[in-house]
């Protein structure tokens, strides 16, 4: 009896340990905790420990982390008639793990189809080319149409990435010869933009070149016309120096002999005997060219009218010739005589004219 009664002891307290164990849950962070109690919902619990009844309550876990559904890849005919293989893939996170449990049986299924069906609606709706580049909006259409169709299940989806639409192989090809074709339309219009542009860098460049070239020519022009001119200045004004120079030189000599001439008295048998020395150093016989008067006549009675005045034998004195008024005019009026005293002599009458002595051209 005694026996029996510790097995039935033994028999209480290992039941009572598995039911405890039985009831005891623990809900990860991730997670929450749907309680059904005799199969109905009882309540929804946050992570940690949970102690349920067993039997009577069960506890059921929902990871509520954003979770990814990769779509199948899907045939689908766009606007213009071409058919692409479409592949998506869908991220979503569950918000009410009691809907998500009690309102739809299969979410993941039901998720999928859902995303098949409405990537041949959009994309149905596009060219090829635009399906191509506007992933963009066929990623918020397709989003914006899930997140309404999952709310009643305690789903939002996050967002909804194509990953490859791939056209018929045919059709591959067509668009890397099309491609191809606008990459070198491309290269022939950037080259031939390089090329104008070169060219007119260039012509500017030898415009700029001409330019400066024609203003060089035409202030070097300039400046040795300024220097001739100033050159051709110096030379006329040096030019005229010397000729004012020479002249005074030549006035002051005249003057000079004038004055000594006039002073000693010399007469016109002075004058012919120079005429004399003037026709022997002619006919001396080293001159080249002899100039020959052309009144042969007077000169022949000047040397007779000289042959007089020397075959008289003595000379009469000389007397002086009168001053020009222009010598009479520079003299001092200190030394010239008064009128009182001047006494006028009879001149003599002069010899015929005598021509000057040929110019010699030795």
């Amino acid at each position: 009896m005694t026996e029996l009664a510790g097995l039935a002891l033994f028999v209480l307290i290992a039941f009572v340990i598995v039911y405890v164990a039985m009831g005891v849950r623990i809900v990860r962070p991730y997670q929450k905790g749907v309680v059904e109690q005799l199969g109905r919902y009882k309540e929804t619990v946050d992570p940690g420990l949970r102690i349920i009844k067993p039997v009577l309550e069960r506890l059921r876990t929902v990871d509520m982390r954003e979770q990814v559904i990769d779509v199948p890849p899907q045939e689908v005919i766009t606007e213009d008639n071409v058919a692409v293989s479409v592949d998506a893939v869908i991220y979503f996170e569950p918000t009410d793990p009691q809907r998500l449990l009690y309102n739809i049986s299969n979410f993941i299924m039901a998720v999928t189809k859902l995303a098949q069906t409405n990537l041949r609606n959009v994309i149905g709706e596009m060219k090829l080319d635009e399906a191509f580049t506007s992933r963009e909006r066929v990623n918020t259409a397709l989003r914006q149409i899930l997140d309404d169709a999952t709310d009643k299940w305690g789903v939002r989806v996050v967002r909804v990435e194509i990953q490859r639409i791939d056209p018929p192989q045919d059709v591959m090809n067509a668009m890397h010869e099309q491609m191809k074709a606008e990459r070198t339309r491309r290269a022939v219009v950037t080259e031939a933009e390089g090329a104008r542009e070169a060219a007119v860098t260039r012509a500017e460049g030898e415009k700029s070149a001409a330019i400066l070239s024609a203003e060089g020519i035409r202030q070097r022009s300039i400046l040795t016309a300024e220097g001739e001119a100033e050159a051709v200045r110096t030379k006329a004004a040096a030019e005229q120096y010397r000729q004012e120079t020479v002249a005074l030189g030549e006035s002051e000599a005249i003057r000079s002999v004038y004055g000594a001439i006039t002073e000693s008295g010399t007469d016109d048998r002075v004058i012919a005997i120079k005429y004399l020395e003037a026709l022997q150093g002619i006919a001396d016989g080293r001159a080249t060219k002899i100039f020959v008067p052309a009144d042969m006549s007077a000169t022949l009675g000047s040397i007779g009218g000289i042959a007089e005045l020397l075959r008289d034998g003595d000379f009469p004195p000389a007397k002086p010739r009168p001053e020009p008024p222009s010598v009479q005019s520079a003299r001092s009026p200190k030394s010239q005589p008064s009128d009182s005293s001047t006494r006028r002599t009879p001149a003599t009458p002069p010899l015929p004219p005598t021509p000057p002595p040929p110019p010699l051209d030795g």
